[in-house]
């Protein structure tokens, strides 16, 4: 069995779950490349808000890619750029959503797993969770696009040690490191994640796109061009209900209804 990436929705709450428990939720080729089309389905649907991914059940968010596919796909003499493409692909596709992505890690988190979840714009994770880059134990280069984005979020010195010693941590010192935003017990953490995503689904859409696109163009572009570009989205939210809205539910007292226009 390859394993499944399936898409589950819950009104604005869209979440994408890995499913390949024989192999503690391993990535198959075919999985990454479904991480990809979800994510691309779900990129212009307006009525989501915000993005979940997970695990199936508690031991794993994802142990890495299923080696047991590499002699057949990403070895010497097949070559891996198929493979490392839809790995690359999976992930910008991750970035690229204009709406939050919050990974909830539960167990094993390694290798690609680790590279999915810095893909995320939030992380949440249990203190008993496993985290590992293992790339040097196994004689396998990481791609630039990977590792980039890993110094964007942990920095230069943080990611040197996890790949050079290939080290095995858990949640608590993956909060420590700036990879988990909280850790909490594994008990609490589906309660605590979901108490994340409402709070998320009940803001403004309008203003939370512009705060993702806004984040990423300060990682990628030259401020001229960015703030071009953010000035643009700041009259759309300016003109629009969902502030008129806002503006009124502050002064009534009450939760705004946004409607994401």
């Amino acid at each position: 069995m390859a394993g499944t990436v399936s898409i589950l929705r819950r009104g604005a709450i869209a979440e994408m779950r890995f499913d390949n428990p024989a192999k503690f939720n391993a990535m198959s080729l075919a999985m990454w490349q479904d991480v990809a089309a979800h994510a691309k389905a779900l990129a212009p649907q307006d009525d989501v808000r915000v993005l979940l991914l997970r695990g199936e059940g508690e031991k794993a968010f994802i142990s890495g890619a299923d080696i047991s596919e590499f002699d057949s796909n990403r070895s010497a003499e097949t070559g891996s750029a198929a493979y490392d493409n839809a790995v690359q692909d999976a992930q910008d596709a991750l970035v690229a959503c204009p709406f939050p992505v919050v990974a909830a890690i539960h167990g094993v988190c390694m290798g690609g797993g680790l590279g999915l979840a810095v893909a995320c714009d939030l992380r949440y994770g249990a203190a008993e969770a496993r985290f590992r880059m293992p790339a040097a134990r196994l004689g396998l280069g990481y791609s630039f696009g990977g590792i980039e984005r890993m110094v964007h979020v942990l920095g230069a010195a943080r990611v040197a040690d996890l790949f050079f010693t290939a080290r095995t941590f858990d949640g608590i010192e993956a909060q420590r490191l700036g990879l988990l935003h909280t850790a909490w017990p594994a008990a609490q953490l589906d309660k605590q994640v979901e108490q994340v995503l409402e709070q998320i689904a009940n803001n403004a859409p309008l203003s939370v796109r512009l705060a993702k696109k806004a984040i990423g163009l300060a990682l990628r572009r030259a401020p001229e061009t960015a703030n071009a570009e953010i000035e643009l989205g700041r009259g759309v939210c300016l003109h629009s209900a969902d502030y008129a809205e806002g503006r009124r539910a502050f002064a009534e007292k009450r939760v705004p209804a946004f409607t994401g226009r």
